[in-house]
């Protein structure tokens, strides 16, 4: 006698299969996932904490790198700052308790050092006008879900090899900061390796912590705080200009989601998770398009800083990882709620330190993308290609290596498998 099936339920939802990024809230014995306290973890924080010390301690001075050329005041700075950090701040910690994925977004750093040439070139409310088309496009190209077709269309090898490039300098920069700083950067990385070995969860704490009692020791640390203040926004009425929108806007749209958007969902993708592309990029460009009058010329999904908060130094659970863009979120909030006055703390932190703790950071993603990159052998001429692309730095009309990393990488997979003739099978 056989067993009858049971029939599920035609308004039974479908069993959790997300994988790592455990979307819904089902735990593995059915029922409902612990909540966000128990899934807190302080490797998880960490991770979040070092990845907004990395984006403070180097793209942050672009943008006002940028703000100086287009000489805006000092309450316009501070506004900008206010902006980028509230807007990086809200969708981090937004999209990460949604998706249970460690969403980490940033302001768009090619998009800031483009500004650098050009704002100056235009009136301060014909650039926020410019902000605000820029906002508005990429919010409808995520939402269209065109930009997330096209990125599933590229093989996972390549991917992985886009990653491990954009992350390759970083592992290197642990290496070079020795010739600059030995007794800095080979504590960091002793501290770190011995940590690894007896305290893993807390390596990257404890050559964070290392480092910054060398860099004490070596009189490194410049820090000064002469006062603490609210950041106050300004609002700027936008102007637009057919000038500022071919100067500013078009180019901006397309070195945000060429080489930010697109590293960044690849970074989700390579360390296993399934981002969706519609909530992630139609978000950061609403969020983008909010703020666009206070200053916010762009708000993206984050690539490198992402890797430190992907990987397994942030936990080694995946589903626990999104605590990490929690943590990274509240941290941009602190700081941006303060502007430009925070800033100062990170500007004081040697550039070897944050160099030699980002790198060991991020072994781990780069291990990962390695692996990932080599792993099918018909891809791997395809993935070197895009590795090798990726990791020159070279940087073609405004793009940078990551957008063409991925496209050379396409193009040679197209060639070696896509685009060969299939044998004719010889006659018996």
């Amino acid at each position: 006698m056989s067993a009858k099936i049971p029939t599920p339920h035609p308004d039974a939802a479908p069993p959790d299969t997300t994988g790592p990024q455990g979307a819904g809230d089902a735990s593995p014995d059915g029922g409902p996932r612990p909540g966000f306290l128990h899934d807190l973890s302080l490797s998880a924080v960490l991770a979040g904490f070092v990845a907004v010390v990395v984006s403070y301690s180097g793209p942050l001075v672009i943008v006002l790198a940028a703000a100086s050329a287009g000489h805006l005041n000092t309450a316009q700075t501070s506004s900008w700052v206010w902006a980028i950090s509230i807007g990086s701040g809200l969708t981090c910690i937004a999209l990460s308790l949604r998706t249970k994925m460690p969403v980490i977004t940033a302001w768009s750093t090619p998009g800031a050092a483009l500004l650098v040439t050009s704002l100056g070139a235009y009136s301060y409310a014909e650039a926020v006008g410019a902000f605000l088309v820029t906002g508005l496009v990429i919010t409808l190209v995520g939402l269209t879900g065109v930009f997330g077709w096209l990125m599933r269309q590229v093989p996972t090898a390549v991917v992985s090899a886009m990653l491990a490039g954009i992350l390759f300098s970083f592992g290197t920069g642990v290496f070079t900061s020795l010739k600059t700083a030995p007794l800095l950067a080979g504590s960091v990385l002793l501290a770190y390796l011995l940590a690894k070995r007896w305290l893993p969860r807390y390596a990257v704490l404890v050559a964070l912590a290392v480092g910054v009692v060398a860099s004490a020791a070596g009189s490194r640390l410049d820090v000064h705080l002469d006062r603490i203040e609210l950041a106050r926004p300004v609002l700027t009425t936008p102007d637009f200009s057919v000038a500022s929108l071919i100067g500013i806007a078009v180019p901006m749209i397309l070195a945000t989601l060429a080489s930010q958007n697109a590293p960044g969902m690849a970074v989700l993708t390579a360390s296993g998770y399934r981002p969706k592309d519609r909530l992630l990029i139609g978000s950061t460009g609403l969020v983008s398009t909010v703020l666009a009058p206070f200053g916010s010329h762009a708000i993206n999904l984050a690539a490198i800083t992402a890797a430190i908060c992907t990987g397994p130094e942030s936990h080694r659970d995946p589903k626990r990882r999104y605590v990490a863009g929690v943590s990274c979120g509240a941290f941009y909030l602190l700081i941006g709620a303060f502007g430009s006055t925070l800033v100062v703390l990170f500007a004081g932190l040697p550039k070897e330190l944050v160099a030699a703790v980002a790198g060991v950071a991020l072994l781990g993603a780069l291990a990962g993308g390695l692996t990932g990159a080599v792993k099918e052998e018909k891809d791997r001429e395809a993935a070197l290609i895009t590795f090798l692309a990726t990791a020159s730095g070279v940087s073609l009309f405004g793009i940078g290596s990551a957008f063409w990393g991925l496209l050379f990488g396409v193009l040679a997979h197209l060639v070696l498998t896509r685009w060969r003739r299939t044998p004719t099978p010889a006659a018996a």
